[in-house]
């Protein structure tokens, strides 16, 4: 396994609780729209085992041609220990990534896609956003549903509805108003729904669709195989 140690180059309040860390990208390192990394701080690997209380599996939220690994992540006041130690670290500290996958990529079948978040889980869809931008062939359109309870929604800049790229940004506050639109979206038998979230959210919302007819196949999770027979347990039969 290889352990890239890299720096923090600039540190954006995105809300007053999320911020995003850019580090520096490592020369030989390269990644795909879609993809989590692991991120460590100082110490991890100091012992005999991995301290893993100062290792997170996070999303990236840059695409490389921003010159730049992002990390977006939500900071409350009573946080972990990872986050409290995250929270004070300044530009030019060190961090660590590894075991980089990809398992939600943007998908080219010429069929319309929505993404389906909680919170900063639309950390993970924004460079799916800005690879479709950058190339529209092979997907129809694509239709981002955001449900963030404290109203501060995240990367407004790029979640903006624009006919011309047939792309629409939808926000909501509240988890009946969620659901409600989930139902409506699913009314398209054809779509690929894209989730990210907590495991509670990823297996509310898989209900709601499985109840409106989407087959697991056209369900795309961030996890890893032998994980998705705990969300998708049909997916393998």
């Amino acid at each position: 396994m290889q352990i890239y140690w890299t720096k923090i180059k600039q540190i954006i309040e995105e809300t007053p609780e999320v911020k995003t860390f850019l580090l520096d990208c490592p020369a030989d390192y390269t990644w795909k729209e879609g993809s989590h990394l692991h991120l460590a701080l100082k110490g991890f690997n100091t012992g005999e085992k991995p301290n893993r209380s100062l290792v997170r599996h996070m999303s990236i939220s840059t695409l490389p041609n921003e010159e730049a690994v992002g990390i977006t992540t939500r900071i409350k006041e009573q946080s972990s220990e990872f986050k409290t130690i995250l929270k004070n670290m300044g530009i030019g500290e060190e961090v660590a990534l590894f075991k980089t996958h990809t398992h939600v990529p943007l998908k080219r079948e010429d069929k319309t896609i929505y993404l389906l978040s909680a919170g900063v889980g639309l950390a993970t869809f924004r460079p799916l956003v800005l690879e479709y931008f950058e190339r529209t062939d092979g997907v129809q359109n694509i239709h981002s549903l955001n449900i963030d309870s404290s109203g501060d929604y995240l990367f407004t800049d790029i979640f903006t509805s624009t006919a011309e790229k047939n792309f629409t940004a939808q926000f909501v506050n509240n988890r009946p108003a969620y659901y409600e639109q989930v139902k409506y979206l699913a009314t398209d038998k054809n779509g690929l729904y894209y989730v990210v979230g907590s495991d509670e959210f990823l297996i509310q919302t898989i209900a709601v669709l499985r109840e409106q007819n989407i087959q697991p196949e056209q369900i795309m999770l961030d996890k890893h195989a032998h994980q998705l027979l705990d969300f998708l347990p049909i997916a393998e039969k």
